[in-house]
């Protein structure tokens, strides 16, 4: 066991050594962390040999493909998934069926392949790969561009196809050893457990985050969102659908969740890791013998797959009435293989519909085609036509708004009425579940989130904020968010709340854009109201509330260079004698004067 353990460790060590030197030179060189990855895979497995068990490593892997799901279904509410309808059950039909048929003619053509075979054969390489997809998306910010959110809507079809391709294998196999009724039942299950999660995540996910925050337990809620993903992605799997599948429903039943966000900050840690232990897993799993032994089929098998669904893809797109230009970025992006072909060749395999070696080389056709997708979408992008007058569509719906605001308590939620009057959206992050609970009965746009993390922040959409509101009510608080938001984000305005004069003169040192002590304006319209109710008039109360206000301003600036006691004379101490509100039309003469050289008095009488 100890010999397992010190293999193990020593493993882990290479793999993170390896993604420490390839993505960020590959990176770097303009080729992206995806091949950055695969390149460091090929040289510790196939070439180096220090790791050779790649197709476990890959198994495990794929729980970053599982997350990734995820995180994208938290930034999908159901209706903007019903918004992408027509590109999912139109675009990804038509371009699953189209290349499905022209790879079995392919398949027919070149492998000499039976037609049973062929079927298979052509329905699993139909499928693109999720991962280096979606990916290559992020990395470029596009994927709520429009070629994007039409590459996701594919990428999704393609994860609800699984399901009627792995009921395929066993009617085109030689010997098929279920009765019929067998189908009918793994429908059944299918449908029980899509209705089990969708009911599980209508009624139980809420509560139960709403208890793990209330009690603040930060590592409670990593805990709680990484069972609930595995939760629901091994239910799909039992039903015989994708943990992906399962992992992005799940994702979507909490779009509109407070929790949202801290959720997705939660997961990206591990997301990122287990993504990128998964390019690295393809490479290790590369097997160079059969790609010797069949080199020169190989060497025209891969083109020709990627050039039919390339093909395919852009005219279905341009069908759906994309542009030239997110057509081809779209046709560069998904050419290649998916990972569930690994899945489904290896079920054929076993249900007798080709040979071990045929699944072994097609399983070597997709994992190079998976490798050769970062060359591909570059080269998508020298076919583009130069824009003119065109305009990036981009839908950041759900994803941020105008102004982000942290701290949600009773300064926040005065300043959110003005805010959303004035018709600006608002997204609100606070970390009181109790308020969020009240909060959200009202119908606000508000997430549980710890405004100090800058992942939350990132999660919350402060990179398309136009203003960070900073409304948390302890000075400590508002000063590390100050802090952080200036050190990761320079170019964020923030207004901020301060707690007295002394937080007001620290704020006003860091350069905030904006900042208003709590009590201040309360206090100002406390006191002008009480001299109205004396007997002065409303102009008269007005004028000295200004000339307070001026003077207090003109102390902050005495106070911001000569310490907090300076500036004293500005303040008022003592009654006023109020001055007259019309000035005078000639001045007065002094009184005590003196008397002029020419004027004598003269002697009583």
């Amino acid at each position: 066991m100890a010999g397992d353990e010190a293999t193990l460790y020593t493993q882990g060590l290479v793999l993170l050594c390896g993604a420490v030197v390839a993505a960020p030179l590959f990176k770097k060189i303009g080729l992206g962390t995806v091949l950055g990855y695969l390149a460091a895979g090929i040289v510790i497995g196939p070439i180096l040999r220090i790791i050779s068990d790649g197709e476990e490593i890959l198994h495990f892997a794929e729980l970053g493909v599982v997350l990734l799901l995820f995180i994208i279904g938290l930034e999908l509410k159901p209706s903007r998934l019903w918004q992408l309808r027509r590109d999912i059950f139109g675009l990804g039909l038509l371009q699953v069926l189209v290349s499905a048929l022209a790879i079995v003619a392919a398949a027919a053509v070149l492998g000499a392949q039976p037609w049973t075979a062929a079927v298979v054969i052509g329905f699993g390489l139909a499928l693109s790969s999720t991962a280096f997809g979606i990916q290559i998306l992020e990395e470029r910010g596009d994927l709520n561009t429009r070629y994007g959110q039409q590459s996701f809507s594919i990428l999704l079809f393609q994860d609800l196809a699984i399901v009627p391709i792995l009921a395929l294998v066993p009617l085109v196999a030689p010997v098929t050893s279920d009765g019929g009724g067998s189908i009918l039942t793994d429908i059944a299950i299918t449908v029980g457990a899509i209705a089990a999660l969708l009911v599980a995540g209508r009624y139980l996910l809420n509560p139960l985050f709403q208890v793990i925050a209330g009690t603040g337990a930060k590592e409670a809620m990593i805990a709680a969102a990484l069972f609930v993903v595995l939760a629901s992605g091994s239910l799909m799997q039992f039903a015989g659908l994708s943990m992906a599948l399962g992992a992005f429903i799940a994702g979507v039943m909490l779009a509109e969740s407070s929790y949202r966000h801290e959720l997705e900050a939660d997961i990206e840690p591990f997301r990122g890791i287990l993504l990128g232990l998964f390019f690295m897993a393809v490479g290790l799993s590369l097997d160079l013998s059969v790609i010797a032994d069949n080199i020169v089929f190989i060497l025209v098998a891969v083109p020709v797959l990627m050039v039919i669904k390339a093909l395919v893809i852009y005219g279905a797109c341009r069908a759906f009435g994309s542009s030239h230009n997110n057509s081809v970025q779209i046709a560069g992006l998904l050419p290649q293989g998916g990972e569930f072909g690994f899945v489904i060749f290896s079920a054929a395999a076993a249900a007798g519909v080709f040979s071990q070696s045929t699944a072994s080389l097609l399983v070597a056709i997709v994992t190079i085609s998976m490798a050769l997708t970062p060359l591909a979408a570059l080269l998508a992008n020298r076919l583009m036509r130069e824009l003119t007058d065109e305009q990036m569509d981009e839908d950041f719906a759900g994803a941020g708004s105008d102004v982000l605001m942290v701290g949600f308590s009773r300064f926040g939620q005065i300043a959110s009425q003005i805010l959303l009057a004035g018709g600006s959206d608002v997204t609100i992050i606070d970390q009181s579940a109790d308020r969020i609970r009240s909060a959200s009965k009202f119908g606000f746009k508000i997430y549980f989130g710890d405004g100090t993390r800058k992942d939350v922040l990132v999660a919350a959409g402060i990179q398309r904020a136009k203003i960070v509101a900073v409304c948390t009510h302890k000075q400590e608080i508002t000063d590390r968010i100050v802090d952080m938001i200036q050190a990761e984000f320079p170019t964020a305005r923030i207004f901020a709340r301060a707690y007295d004069r002394t937080h007001t003169l620290s704020l006003r040192a860091r350069g905030v854009d904006y900042e208003a002590r709590e009590t201040f304006e309360s206090g100002m319209l406390f006191g002008r109201k009480t001299l109205e109710a004396l007997g002065t008039s409303e102009d008269q109360a007005a004028a000295i509330s200004d000339d307070v206000r001026h003077r207090d301003e003109e102390r902050l600036a005495i106070q911001a260079v000569e310490g907090l006691l300076a500036g004293r004379e500005k303040l008022h101490t003592r009654p006023v004698t109020p001055e007259p509100l019309i000035k005078p039309k000639r001045e007065s003469e002094r009184l005590d004067k003196p008397l002029k050289d020419n004027f004598t008095l003269s002697d009583p009488a």
